[in-house]
């Protein structure tokens, strides 16, 4: 993206005083490809779809800007990175003993039921292309298995190759869908106008399709990614920004195709879609009725590499932060980028134990349903976690803690401010609408 910090480029890294600074080229393209993949799971496909047969195309506005307010945050957490040498995590313990117990008890439960999820949402699609095969929760169970062995007998470079790949097979589909649904063009352009739908709640609705396009934890996980690229140094500054917007224009993309086949599809039939994956599932039952066996067999593979990149996406960069974490409190010196880069924590047992946790432990709730206190737990930090990064990140990159020319200017404090208030108000609406009188009972 365009210089976020308001202030001349210039080289001069934490590590090396005069970095050879990089031109950007879409040879170097990478994180951004696995940010784009992780971050867009079903369930972001599904909120756009149920959007387009809601309200048309009258909220294709909010879901650009959705992709804005990523741009800004991930571009800081990767600036962060380049310009301190030091990873995000690092940053975070500097800001008090506070954000290391939030990020173990996040890490640790979110983990556990996320676990589950992914490995439900990946299950879906091969259920319905290969129904005799074998039980939705054994098909759940293969797709952790594979996504455990392909992230711990693999490093970086090979995992971006894999994910590069099934962001293709999403691209070619979702853009194939919305070409074949046919697309009203002037309504199209039209949706690009802030007009909010006139019913109730329609503010909120509107704020939750912001915050829900592309990416939680995953955008915490780009530095990471940035660095273990090999990016260490603020003269890969300009590729990372290059790599950011790759990643948040292919996220528009889809986001955009969904929108069209919601309204298009569903929203001139008048058809409602189920909340949830199982939304998908029933989009390629009505692709089948209206277009063939072949388009809806296609959307389900489609569907399939959605799910799984995010389930592969997240076992790779939830892991490396939690291996950065574990690094930081047993060494309790600053941890840098060029251990990510150098791949060593990769080959943590801490990197390898997380692996674990992602995948084994969320076995049972695939076979007993999940608690109704944990799931509870989870909404809560997960609603808490985008407001945690937008401020810490603003407290980061406006301390002494970044060196002066790579701190936040008024248009990236600006991005970051309104990122933070949105996912504040967010937040709080997702703990408000908790059943608490249950939890309690």
């Amino acid at each position: 993206m365009a210089d976020t910090t308001g202030k001349p480029q210039a080289t001069g890294a934490a590590t090396d005083p005069d970095p050879a600074p990089r031109k950007s080229s879409w040879r170097y393209i990478g994180p951004g490809i696995v940010v784009a993949a992780t971050g867009v799971g079903a369930g972001d496909l599904v909120a756009t779809l149920i959007a387009g047969s809601h309200f048309g195309y009258t909220l294709l506005w909010a879901a650009v800007l959705g992709c804005l307010v990523k741009i800004s945050l991930a571009e800081a957490a990767g600036r962060w990175h380049l310009s301190t040498g030091r990873t995000l995590f690092d940053g975070w313990a500097s800001l008090g003993r506070w954000t290391t117990y939030f990020f173990v008890v996040y890490a640790v439960v979110w983990g556990f039921v996320y676990g589950a999820a992914a490995m439900s949402s990946s299950a879906l699609p091969l259920q319905a292309l290969f129904p005799d095969v074998m039980d939705f929760e054994w098909w759940g169970i293969a797709c952790g298995l594979a996504g455990l062995a392909f992230v711990w007998f693999n490093k970086y470079a090979v995992f971006e190759k894999v994910m590069t790949v099934l962001v293709g097979v999403m691209f070619v589909v979702t853009v194939s869908l919305a070409v074949r649904v046919t697309p009203n063009l002037p309504d199209l352009l039209a949706g690009l106008l802030p007009v909010l739908p006139d019913e109730k709640d329609s503010v909120l609705n509107t704020l939750g399709l912001i915050g829900g396009v592309g990416g939680t934890i995953t955008l915490a996980a780009y530095g990471y990614w940035v660095n273990a690229k090999g990016w260490t140094d603020t003269g890969w500054m300009k590729v990372m920004r290059l790599d950011n917007r790759v990643a948040y224009i292919t996220t528009g993309i889809f986001v955009v195709a969904m929108l069209v086949v919601g309204a298009e599809l569903l929203h001139a039939a008048d058809i409602a879609l189920a909340g949830g994956d199982k939304g998908l599932v029933q989009l390629g039952d009505i692709l089948e009725a209206e277009y063939g066996t072949a388009t809806a067999k296609f959307f389900l593979i489609g569907f399939f590499a959605t799910s799984f990149t995010s389930l592969i996406g997240v076992w790779h960069g939830v892991s490396l932060m939690f291996a950065d974490f574990v690094a930081r409190y047993r060494q309790r010196a600053a941890a840098r980028g060029e251990e990510v880069a150098s791949g060593a924590r990769e080959r943590s047992w801490s990197f390898r134990a997380y692996l674990l946790w992602l995948t084994f432990p969320p076995i049972v709730l695939l076979f007993q349903g999940q608690p109704f206190r944990l799931v509870i737990v989870y909404g809560v930090l997960g609603a808490a976690f985008m407001p945690f990064l937008a401020l810490t990140l603003i407290w980061l990159l406006n301390s002494a803690r970044t060196p002066a020319e790579w701190r936040n200017g008024r248009l990236s404090n600006g991005m970051l401010a309104a990122a933070g208030l949105l996912f504040l108000v967010l937040c709080v609406k997702q703990v408000w609408d908790q059943p608490w009188s249950d939890f309690l009972s």
